[in-house]
Formats: structure tokens, sequence, C-alpha cells
């Protein structure tokens, strides 16, 4: 959609940002290989040492977290000039948004017109919000403007509008016929761009642990020590994440101005362009990730085998490391400063969030139970039985029945958001994401351990009196050990996301060279295409991540 850009790259603008890519990957996959090692410390050290009291109550549920998938017709606005026309959309289960000519093509297997993953979208259902952020985008005097210039969003008044908005990526408009579709396609939407974008986070995986902690270490050598959404994606559109927002003050400083027509045009210009860079950079990173892949792999099994063997003496020189550390008094002094005053209102808000969280969800999960009891007492007919049973073992993947749980997560994202000012904490969105993650992962739990213990005790000697009264005790056992697991995980998330929010505010007191460097390293910006900003070589503090206590410790 929107004109194209009046300057698209050239050949000398690609190489450049292939430069750019080289020079992130060079100075970022030394972190990551130290990151690797620590991360593998910290599974071993885990399997071996002792196992909390109380563990998990619920089974853990087999079926992978996904996106239920939806489709039907929307209306689009593309081509160029830009106008709306109709298309048959397609979200697919892994978060892929798929669009086709006609419904047809889409079953005969046809190629889409195109696709885009999810990761980083916003949707938006306003259209006045929406013209609101392109005027931001390339903002103009009332002089600039032109006389009766072409606005095909405002030629055609939306009613029911689907907006899905990038900060590095071309926009996509949509609309739907009625306000029920909209809702539909908002809530699955909505749900695939968690699931791209948490991808990381989810992963228990010591190779995806050590990518978050080496792109957090990666930014610190920049000076960006507060937390922040960048790490939300896969690994290749991090990267791609964290070198835009380096290359955006140079790009937005010699391209806006040179961008012409009227307001809204320019900003869709913008957009493109932004997402010719962004293409470019992703399909680099991905490359440069893919070629480390195989010595990530050999580096793998290599740490495994030595780290095991030698992990009682690594672990007590750790400890020794980290008394030291407990023992420094600038630590002590900021964190008795600064960080107790905020401690107790912080872990308040984030308790107050997941409590809302799990009361929602069980609440739910009580409500889905007690309806397959009733229709047991009921005498309902198998066909219909087994259609309760399919549509009680699909509420966690059901965006409209676990809307409520995931809008008690997004009512707090306003309190949390206060968390700005005082430690520069920007990662809202994905203490949210985490949040509505959690509410997933546990009603999928309950409902897989709910299903198995009905299973167990249900026989076709039992009649429908019967077998109600076994699927009520099954109730009591399964809130139980919902409860007991939502207390641990509720634990586990707050002790978590404090370390997130106060660790890198801690660091940034105790290194305010960081600062220099960053302000150094922003200086160095040229006025002029191609872009040439290189990421600030110095040390590496690997060592200092070894050393500091894991989630688990605190």
């Amino acid at each position: 959609m929107g004109g194209r850009p009046s300057s698209p790259l050239d050949k000398q603008q690609q190489q450049h940002l292939k430069g750019q890519v080289d020079t992130l990957l060079r100075n970022f996959l030394p972190c990551y290989r130290g990151q690797l090692a620590a991360s593998v410390l910290q599974q071993i050290s885990q399997e071996l040492g002792p196992r909390e009291p109380a563990g998990c109550q619920l089974m853990r549920s087999k079926k992978l977290p996904r996106v239920r998938e939806h489709r039907g017709p929307l209306t689009q606005l593309g081509g160029h000039p830009p106008r709306w026309q109709p298309i048959f959309c397609v979200l697919r289960g892994d978060g892929r948004l798929e669009w086709f000519s006609h419904r047809e093509e889409y079953e005969n297997g046809g190629h889409p017109l195109g696709s885009m993953a999810l990761t980083g979208y916003t949707v938006l259902t306003s259209q006045r919000e929406y013209l609101r952020l392109l005027d931001t985008l390339c903002p103009v005097s009332s002089g600039e403007r032109t006389q009766g210039e072409s606005d095909p969003l405002l030629e055609m008044p939306v009613h029911f509008p689907l907006f899905l908005q990038h900060p590095f990526r071309r926009h996509l408009c949509f609309s739907a016929a009625t306000g029920e579709v909209q809702r539909a396609w908002r809530l699955a939407l909505q749900g695939g761009i968690r699931l791209c974008g948490t991808v990381l986070q989810r992963s228990q995986a010591p190779a995806a642990r050590a990518f978050l902690d080496a792109v957090r270490l990666y930014r610190q050598h920049q000076g960006h020590f507060g937390d922040d959404d960048v790490t939300l994606g896969s690994d290749a559109e991090v990267l791609t994440g964290v070198l835009m927002r380096e290359l955006l003050p140079a790009l937005r400083a010699q391209t806006l101005p040179g961008l012409r027509g009227a307001s809204r045009n320019r900003a869709w210009a913008w957009t493109e362009l932004l997402d010719a860079v962004h293409a470019a950079v992703l399909a680099g990173a991905s490359a440069g990730l893919r070629a480390f892949q195989p010595e990530k792999d050999e580096l793998l099994a290599v740490l495994e085998k030595t780290i095991r063997p030698d992990v009682d003496q690594i672990l007590r020189q750790r400890g020794r490391l980290v008394g030291r550390l407990q023992g420094e008094r600038p630590l002590e002094s900021c964190l008795r400063g600064k960080v107790d005053a905020q401690l107790s209102l912080v872990t308040q808000k984030l308790l107050s969030t997941t409590e809302a969280v799990l009361l929602a969800v069980q609440s739910l999960l009580a409500q889905g139970m007690d309806r397959l009891s009733r229709h047991l007492r009921g005498s309902s007919s198998g066909t219909q039985l087994r259609k309760e049973v399919y549509s009680f073992g699909e509420m966690p993947w059901d965006p409209e029945l676990m809307q409520t749980c995931y809008c008690e997560a997004e009512r707090s994202q306003g309190r949390l958001g206060q968390l700005v000012v005082p430690f520069g904490f920007f990662g809202t969105q994905s203490l949210v994401f985490g949040a509505q993650d959690l509410a997933q992962q546990l009603m999928a739990d309950a409902v897989a351990t709910f299903l198995h213990l009905a299973d167990q005790c249900l026989t076709t000697a039992l009649d429908c009196t019967q077998a109600a009264q076994r699927l009520e005790k099954v109730r009591g056992r399964v809130l139980k050990k919902f409860q007991s697991d939502g207390s641990s995980a509720q634990r586990k998330f707050v002790r978590g996301w404090l370390l997130c929010i106060f660790l890198p505010f801690a660091l940034r007191q105790l290194e305010e060279g960081c600062k220099v460097v960053s302000d150094g390293a922003r200086a160095q910006f040229p006025p002029i295409l191609p872009w040439s900003f290189q990421p600030p070589r110095g040390e590496r503090y690997s060592s200092l991540f070894l050393t500091l206590p894991s989630n688990s410790d605190f």
C-alpha cells in the first residue's frame, strides 16, 4: 500500500546494509558464545541441584502453543495507487498471515498474494487512531498540505477496520464486513502476534536463554541498560530489530526531508522504505545465524562434555565470586538507596497482575468443567458429549474464551508503564505477553490433567449420575493442583520480572562509563548515505554474567 519511496535501495546501499549486518554479527557472536557456556552451566546445575519440595501438580500439556487457524474474506488497501479490493485471508497456526485473491485460490493450493509473520505488529481498530499515527510519522505544517490531496483512507470511510502497524515494516490495512467479523479477526491476530513474539521466551532450550542474555549484554555495551521489547520474535527478527534501532536516527534524518507528496502518502512511502531496509537486514541476519548453526551445535556438545565433569568446582568458584559481588559497597549502596525503596511497590504491581490473571483462568476452567458435568447429568447424546469434550480440550487455544484472562493482563499495562520513569523499563509489552502466555499454559496443563483423570475414572459401567459424581471429584482435584501450580508459577514470574526490572537498573548505576561509550558511538553517525554506524567494540563482560546468580537463586 502507499506510494513507493522516491529513492529505493540501490546496490551500494544494499551492500552497505550487508556490511552493517556482518559487523553486528561479528560483535554479537562472541557474546552469544560466552552466554552459551553460562546457559549450559545453569542447566546442568539445575539438573544436579536439590529439587523444590513441591513439584508441578498438573500434567504438562503435550500440545505446543499454537494459534487457532482463522480464515475469511476481508477487504485490503493495496496496489499503486492504493485502492480497496476484496481478498481472502488465512491466519496459519504458526502465526503467519497470508492473503489470496479468492477463496478458491486458497482451497486449490495456490500461492498467496502476500504473507507476513506477525512479529512486532500492533492491531488498531480505529480509523481515526491510525490516521493520527500516520500524521506523527511524517508531520507537516498546514502550509505544506495540498488542496484536494488524494487520501484513499478518507475517500472511503472504513467502518470495521483492522490496521496492522509495525515500527519498521510496511503497514497492512484491512476492513471487515461486520463488527463481529472484526472482533474475531482482532482476537485471532493478537494471538498470532503474541505467539510469534514470545517464541524465545517460551523456550527452555539453553541456546534460547543464551541468545536472550547475549542480546541484553550486547546492548549494554552500547549503553542500553533498561529492559525493553527488543527481544520479541525469533533470533533473526530480534537481531534485525536491534540493528534497525541503530540505523533509524540517521535514516530518518536523511530520508524524511526528501519525501514529497501528501502527508499520509509520505508516511506510506516512509514505511515502505523502512520495510525494504528491514527486509535486507532480516535476510542478512537470517543467513548469518544459519551459518553459525553448525558451530553452535558443536559448541553446545563440547560444553556439555566439558562442564558436566567439573560442574561442582565451577559452582564453588562461582559462589565465591558471587560472595565478593555481594560484599561490594557500591552495589549494596545502590540496592539499599534506590531499589529497596521501590521493591515493595513494584512487587505488589506484579502480584496484582498475576493474581487477576490466575483468578480469571481458574474461573474459566471451573465453568468448563461444570459444563461437562451438566451435560453428563442431562444424559446428552454421545455425539453432543464428544463435541463438548472437544470444545473443552480446545479452550486454551480459543481466543474468544481466553479473552477474559488476556484482558486482565492488558489492564495492568498502564500501571506497569509507570516503571519507565524511575527504572528505564520499557518491556511492558513483553511482560503482558508473558502473563498471557502463563495463563494459556496453565489452562492447557489443567485441561490436559482433567481429561486424563476423567479418562481414568469413567467407565461404561457407570450411569450418567455416577459419572457426573466422579467428575465432581476430579474437578476438585484439578482445582487444587491448579492452585498449587499457579502459586508456584506466580512466584517464578514475579521473581523473574523483578530481575528484569531492577538488575539492568543496578548495572546502569554501576557502569557510568557505558553512557560515555554510547554517546560517543551515536556521535559517529555520518551525515550522508550510506549509513556507516559501527557498534562500539570493547571489553566483554561474559564473566560477570557467569558469576551473577540465576533466577532460581533469588
